[in-house]
């Protein structure tokens, strides 16, 4: 009845294992009960669970990746400990099918549930303020994308209760990942998790898109978006072009477990080197699908915090769609190892570097910003100097890699590792606590508190030199990744440094956590009543704090690039009058809804169960989610009327409390 799940998937006989899954077991059901002796279910029920408004989704989206951000680090932590002391005779304390485990949910957790939640909820957030519109194109949609990503989290923590996680890696390549090599259910709850969720950012992708494409405030032609704008355009038409193939490539490798097909056993004639070319023709697309939005808000900090506008706005815009296209032909540099010849090697050897010429433009262009303009250090500037710098290192360390015979050598050493993470914390991490900061005023009405964000900022800045610098030695010494144990006791000092890196990013983690604490108790000191904290150019600071459920009273006109910056240039006098002359009308707002939570609820059903073989549990599962998607397809009324008289007195309260604050 239960299929494949019995009392012994619960791994009672591994006490790391059972420490960890407690708790976290523990915290959820504290959670729940605080929130339950704090009568908050209704409250969050109504305004949180079922909110199809897209600044909530995009805030939603961001607490999910802070959680994840520490389920991720702990596992880091786990390794650099394990590495730091299982050199010679000493084996550590995690046997290796547990460290195999390990490194696998980090890579999984990191990229999938931390950076993507991360970059799609800023951009939910900000996109539809930025374009002077009221909300994103499909609402509804936008909730089931966000709790689709919330049920694959759901589904990978599972395993550490109940099952396993794979032992394959983030991008399980087979053969390890058929059946025959992964037997247990690790590798189903990698897949069953990664499909459901990627169905959900296909959808938010496509949403995003649209809503760019479509949806923008009058007047905002192409060249007037701002570059955040753009940036999130490039990456949502990534991940229209990339997650079909990633959906695709995962359903063969579920057919060869599932049904015995041969795409990839080379037993039976299929070719496993087919799965690493499709993987990876995601897998690159999808550094830059983490990559250009976080370029967005390197723009729009280095701009605001310089007080001039962006330099080479027209250049920055190609390089950006210039990247969109390149990132489809460089993938085969993930295996130059592979035999494919020296043609071919060469070829995307070259595109590799190619692709470094607009990303080297935008370095250039925030530069020239920063020059001349009046540099104002608050902390999502720290964080966006900081990218740059380092960066620049990872993008010079990738293009020695772009050298096929270089890559030979280095090719799986831990050289590619602190690549990797050179450009992803560099980048993606410094680019979404860029964000996080910069638009958490707008979000919540209140700013972070400055010390505490600066000191994260280099707590990160430092631990990350030193717990991937050696890293690069260490792979030129030649010692490969992903190693449990070793024999050359010259590579632990080194290692013991990276686990003092590690140390370093805790404690700015740590930091982030104080500095939220504070900053929420401090949060009467520190109300942002202009809501125009940094003096900002785009249309997202011409609201209140945060803003209402409708955006904008009025919608914008816009009439050139940085709109609302020359619009804050006119005479004071002549906004007021303009401010009393305004003709508010009735907003139209689609009504909150649970479809995209009950969704969520019977896809992890779904997901449980053909991970586990409970064939009824299956059909319960998928007849639940259509019963969902009917009763939301004949529902009777999907939008709620706000009286033009409430507009009109939230409006004039804001632009009163507006001149009241400190006006730029």
């Amino acid at each position: 009845m239960f299929g494949k799940l019995s009392w012994s998937a619960i791994p009672v006989d591994e006490p790391i294992d059972m420490i960890a899954s407690g708790l976290m077991v523990l915290a959820v059901l504290s959670l729940l009960a605080w929130v339950t002796a704090k009568g908050h279910w209704r409250y969050l029920w109504r305004e949180w669970l079922t909110s199809v408004e897209h600044k909530r989704i995009g805030v939603m989206y961001i607490v999910l990746a802070l959680v994840m951000l520490l389920r991720g680090f702990t596992d880091a932590v786990m390794m650099r400990a394990q590495q730091a002391v299982s050199v010679g005779p000493d084996g550590g304390y995690l046997p290796p099918e547990h460290y195999n485990q390990i490194f696998s949910a980090h890579g999984t957790i990191m990229i999938f549930f931390m950076a993507m939640p991360f970059i799609i909820g800023l951009m939910n957030f900000a996109v539809p303020l930025q374009l002077g519109i009221r909300d994103v194109a499909f609402p509804t949609l936008n909730s089931v994308s966000l709790w689709l990503t919330a049920s694959g989290i759901l589904l990978t923590n599972m395993s550490l209760v109940v099952g396993e996680f794979a032992r394959t890696g983030w991008l399980a390549y087979p053969p390890l990942s058929e059946l025959k090599y992964s037997p247990g259910v690790g590798v189903d709850y990698y897949l069953w998790a990664l499909q459901i969720s990627g169905v959900g950012t296909l959808l938010s992708g496509i949403n995003l898109a649209t809503t760019i494409l479509k949806m923008r405030a009058p007047g905002m032609g192409y060249t007037r978006m701002p570059v955040f704008c753009w940036t999130a355009l490039a990456s949502n038409l990534l991940i229209i072009a990339a997650f079909p193939v990633l959906t695709a490539t995962f359903a063969m490798l579920l057919l060869d477990r599932y049904l015995g097909m041969h795409f990839f056993t080379v037993d039976g004639d299929g070719n496993p080197m087919m799965y690493i070319n499709l993987i990876w023709i995601w897998g690159h697309p999808e550094v830059y699908i983490l990559i250009l939005p976080c370029f967005g808000v390197f723009s729009e900090v280095v701009s605001t915090f310089s007080g001039k506008p962006l330099f080479g706005y027209r250049s920055m815009v190609a390089a950006t769609m210039a990247i969109c296209v390149l990132s489809f032909i460089v993938w085969l540099h993930h295996f130059f190892t592979m035999g494919a010849g020296a043609n071919v090697n060469g070829f995307f050897g070259v595109m590799t570097m190619i692709i470094a010429v607009p990303t080297g433009v935008k370095v250039y262009n925030w530069l020239f910003t920063m020059y001349g303009g009046r540099v104002r250090f608050h902390a999502p500037m720290y964080w966006s100097v900081g990218f740059m710098v380092t960066f620049v290192i990872g993008g010079m360390t990738g293009v020695l890699l772009a050298v096929p015979p270089a890559d030979f050598i280095l090719h799986n050493s831990l050289f590619l590792i602190a690549h990797f993470h050179n450009v992803i914390i560099g980048g993606v991490v410094f680019g979404v606590l860029a964000g996080y900061m910069y638009w958490f005023p707008k979000a919540f009405g209140f700013t972070l508190h400055e010390g505490w964000g600066k000191v994260s900022f280099w707590c990160w800045f430092i631990g990350f030199y030193l717990a991937f610098m050696p890293l690069y030695y260490l792979g030129m010494l030649g010692m490969t990744r992903r190693l449990q144990h070793y024999d050359n006791p010259a590579w632990q000092p080194w290692l013991i440094v990276a686990a003092a890196g590690v140390v370093f990013i805790m404690a700015g983690i740590l930091a982030l956590i104080v500095q939220l604490v504070v900053s929420i108790r401090t949060r009467d000191q520190r109300r942002d009543l202009t809501g125009d904290p940094w003096g900002g150019r785009s249309l997202e600071w011409s609201t209140p704090s945060p803003p209402p459920a409708w955006n904008f009273a009025i919608l914008p006109r816009v009439e050139r690039e940085d709109d609302y910056w020359h619009t804050k240039a006119r005479a004071r006098e002549e906004r007021i009058a303009a401010a009393r002359a305004l003709v508010y009308e009735d907003i139209h707002m689609p009504r909150n809804s649970p479809t995209g939570f009950i969704t969520a609820f019977f896809a992890v059903v779904t997901g449980f169960a053909l991970i586990w073989h409970i064939w009824w549990m299956v059909a319960l599962g998928l007849a639940g989610a259509l019963a969902t998607t009917l009763v939301f397809a004949w529902r009777d009324e999907s939008e709620f009327e706000i009286a033009a008289d409430e507009v009109a007195q939230a409006d004039q309260a804001h632009i009163e409390a507006y001149w009241a604050g400190t006006a730029p």
